[in-house]
């Protein structure tokens, strides 16, 4: 198990130590403001900063994105890697994972892309005098920034989220894997469950638990919003049930609208709002019609970040049914389970990777096994037929996420991770001695 299981316990950085300059290496970032893609990255740089430290984003360029630009106080580089632009489409749209199962042709964007990623990082380390790499992603940005480490003997954290550990499991992948651990000061982890993925693959030097955190809100000013998106989307008095993410078959969507098919006879008046894009959707749209549930189930696409937050507060439950997928993948942390917890939605999920150190059962959430509809089912009118269980898990839920797993905790976590590679022999000295 990891030194630290949860850092976010342990206090801030280390406030004698003056903050430094940190490189961020990511593959998946927002390509401009208001961007579909997921912006937790962005949100660490930007509490990073807050915290005093010089923070650049080093990023792959994507087709319409610019060049260098400041989004949200924070200075990025993104680094192209085809020619022309229009060929870079390994990242984004949902990730590097699901765009080369959607494509084979992306495998042979993979090299150029480790290659020029890897220069990159050699110049901005160069040019930028930086104190730290800080990688996200085990692969390519573990193993590039890690060689790019030992070459100048800069300080590397490696951050890993989940897919790169739990997927990409071929020989050569898993050795690169091996290397980016060796080549990495410190290696933070979102999960127990990544945490022991981690292990299995190799010991790294120092293995520490901070989940991503998510961000406080004030209920009281998302009031009206709330209250005019349960008028669209609710019918009756019946609950409105929510789901926020990639619409990906290890989303589980499909096993929601089972679910809701079955509740129908118990909840006559039940509907649910599915919110998120992805290749799997045409095939949910159908889904619901062969299920008789079409005119109950909203598919709303993609819904901006700053506007999920109202809609998950408008639910009455939240069901999340990752489940695993052909190639090994599972959910890593779920940062839409704290999202949801966190606007008071009690939280049905599937008893899957890392999401039961958060969701634990009859304690902040209700946990059924993956692939189980009726499970799913039951649990949806339970919640409704125990308003007490709902209340308490919903109030459990939200104090869980408002003591450790906020943005400033994680944030916090981070810098004394940075602090302390900066203060240790680096790896390449402690290799030669």
């Amino acid at each position: 198990m990891p030194a630290d299981v949860d850092p976010m316990q342990r206090g801030a950085a280390d406030s004698a130590a003056p903050p430094g300059r940190v490189l961020l290496v990511t593959s998946n970032f927002p390509r401009w403001p208001g961007d579909s893609t997921t912006p937790f990255v962005l949100h660490i740089a930007q509490d990073l900063i807050s915290l005093g430290w010089h923070v650049r984003v080093l990023a792959p360029h994507a087709p319409g994105a610019l060049r260098d630009e400041t989004i949200d106080g924070v200075s990025i580089r993104r680094f192209r890697y085809m020619w022309p632009q229009s060929q870079q489409v390994l990242c984004y749209n949902g990730g590097a994972l699901i765009n080369l199962r959607r494509d084979w042709l992306n495998l042979l964007r993979v090299i150029p892309f480790v290659i020029c990623e890897g220069l990159a990082i050699l110049s901005e380390v160069i040019r930028g005098r930086f104190d730290v790499i800080h990688s996200h992603w085990l692969l390519p940005q573990g193993f590039t920034a890690g060689i790019v480490s030992r070459l100048l003997r800069v300080p590397h954290v490696a951050t890993i989220h989940g897919g790169d550990v739990f997927a990409l499991q071929s020989g050569v992948l898993r050795m690169c894997k091996k290397l980016a651990l060796r080549f990495s000061d410190a290696v933070t982890v979102n999960s127990s469950a990544t945490a022991a993925a981690v292990e299995r693959i190799a010991r790294p030097a120092r293995l520490v638990q901070i989940p991503i955190g998510v961000s406080e809100h004030d209920a009281d000013a998302l009031a009206v919003r709330v209250r005019a998106i349960r008028a669209r989307y609710r019918r009756d008095d019946g609950p409105l049930v929510v789901f926020v993410g990639r619409l990906v078959d290890e989303k589980g969507v499909d096993d929601l609208l089972h679910a809701i098919a079955t509740v129908v006879d118990r909840l006559p008046h039940v509907t649910a709002l599915v919110m998120g894009e992805g290749p799997a959707r045409p095939a949910l749209e159908t889904l619901a019609q062969q299920l008789g549930i079409a005119d109950r189930v909203h598919l709303t696409g993609w819904v901006p970040h700053a506007e999920v937050r109202a809609h998950l507060a408008a639910g009455d439950i939240f069901v999340g049914p990752s489940r695993r997928s052909s190639d090994g993948w599972v959910e890593a942390q779920g940062l839409v389970f704290l999202e949801a917890m966190l606007a008071g939605v009690p939280v049905v999920a599937t008893a899957s990777g890392g999401i039961i150190d958060t969701v634990r059962q009859e304690e902040t959430g209700l946990l059924v096994d993956e692939r189980s509809p009726s499970q799913i089912a039951d649990a949806i009118v339970r919640l409704c037929n125990e308003p007490e269980l709902a209340d308490r898990l919903r109030r459990a839920g939200r104090q869980l996420v408002l003591d450790g797993y906020t943005r400033g905790k994680s944030a916090r976590a981070f810098a004394r991770e940075f602090t302390l590679s900066m203060r240790q022999p680096s790896r390449q000295d402690c290799d030669r001695s």
